[in-house]
């Protein structure tokens, strides 16, 4: 009996589908028994105990501020008469920087040393000393308010800003109402009159002073680090100094003072740090923001290995080391924890080799679907060529 056309094609179909789900189903049992015979396959890595240097280090951030710097103010009132230099302008120590119109100050400075002449005459009775003293008093005021028109440079340094005009008071601000710099001592420093000898506060200068200036070879910067850092600073300790606008750029300083007193902010508990320049760069700028990182404990020629490669359970270190092919915990005893590398003084000798953590260099096939015909999971229907596989 002959076979229709059509009904031979389905005979010939099926069959194809036959032998097609067959060999993949070999294909796919062969691929499963090589992906996962005993799961994952690990890679042993060593590292070699050797000698060198560990250094350990807490880190912080601040601002480049100068560890000399003034606001400058009249020892005056009056009006602006000169002003002698700008912003980022250099000027010597003694140096004029700004002056004020003196007519009235020296026209009373003359009144006064001629009535101390007079006084001066007759100081044996108790009323000629009183008035003598009295007419001295208002001379040496009278000096004082002529020396503050002036205001001078009490140390070479540079001229951050200049806080008012020429034919303004002496009490002019520029729109930046800056604070007053810090002096010597750390302490915060109000506007600072320098005429002369040292004019008196009087009503010169605003809260950040005329004139502010800074020596920007002393440098320093106010980092602030953690209540468990800053146990383990002590002033003296060397610190390297990056920048975040400055690539390549470092500088050395020095911890210079640790403030006693936190400053807590979101409830983080946090200490001042002063550090030091102990060598400036030409490149670095007033206000730079940096990141100091101090030296804390520092450990030469010592036996260590990567920190990493170190476990510790109950207060016992332990390592896995690598002898004649076999692996080993080995319990050792560490010095100084460093940032990479760890001092170990005991259980382990130089040239022995440390196994690293494993890592995974394979993984088992998850899940069921013939490999790519896009089925996963339950029962696979039967996938067409350009289609995708579902489950039921």
């Amino acid at each position: 009996m002959k076979l229709s056309t059509k009904r031979r094609a389905l005979i010939v179909n099926g069959t194809l589908g036959v032998l097609l789900l067959g060999g993949a189903g070999i294909a796919y049992s062969s691929l499963g028994a090589a992906a996962s015979p005993a799961g994952a396959e690990t890679a042993v890595r060593t590292v070699t105990v050797s000698r060198g240097t560990v250094v350990a280090s807490v880190s912080a951030s601040g601002t480049v501020e100068s560890s000399r710097a003034r606001a400058l103010g009249f020892g005056s009132g009056g009006t602006v008469e000169k002003i002698y230099v700008e912003p980022g302008e250099k000027v010597a120590e003694g140096q004029v920087l700004a002056r004020l119109d003196d007519t009235a100050a020296r026209e009373s400075l003359d009144a006064a040393a001629a009535a101390l002449d007079s006084a001066d005459d007759d100081t044996s009775t108790a009323a000629g000393y009183a008035q003598y003293i009295e007419a001295r008093n208002t001379y040496r005021e009278a000096r004082r308010a002529v020396d503050g028109t002036v205001i001078k440079a009490p140390f070479a340094g540079t001229v951050v800003t200049v806080n008012g005009t020429v034919g303004g008071s002496s009490g002019s601000s520029g729109p930046s109402g800056t604070s007053g710099g810090t002096g010597n001592s750390g302490g915060s420093g109000g506007a600072e009159s320098s005429g002369g000898s040292g004019g008196s506060g009087g009503s010169g200068g605003t809260a950040g002073g005329f004139i502010e200036l800074a020596d920007t070879g002393k440098l320093k910067i106010v980092g602030t680090f953690t209540e468990s850092d800053v146990t383990r600073l002590k002033v003296g300790q060397t610190a390297s100094i990056t920048f975040d606008a400055l690539t390549g750029v470092t500088a050395t300083g020095k911890v210079t003072q640790i403030q006693p007193t936190a400053a807590t902010s979101g409830n983080v508990v946090q200490y001042p740090v002063t550090i030091s320049f102990t060598e400036v760069p030409e490149e670095i700028r007033l206000g730079q923001t940096a990141t100091v990182k101090v030296v804390v404990e520092r450990a030469e020629d010592v036996l260590a290995v990567a920190s990493t490669v170190i476990s510790t359970a109950g207060g016992q270190s332990t390592v896995t080391v690598l002898r004649d092919g076999r692996q080993a915990a080995v319990p050792v005893e560490l010095g100084v924890k460093g940032d990479e590398l760890t001092e170990v003084t005991s259980g382990l000798g130089e040239g022995e080799q440390v196994v690293r953590p494993a890592v995974t260099t394979g993984t088992t096939q998850q899940g069921g679907g013939f490999p790519g015909l896009g089925g996963g999971g339950g029962r696979g229907g039967l996938v067409g060529p350009g289609t995708g596989g579902g489950g039921r």
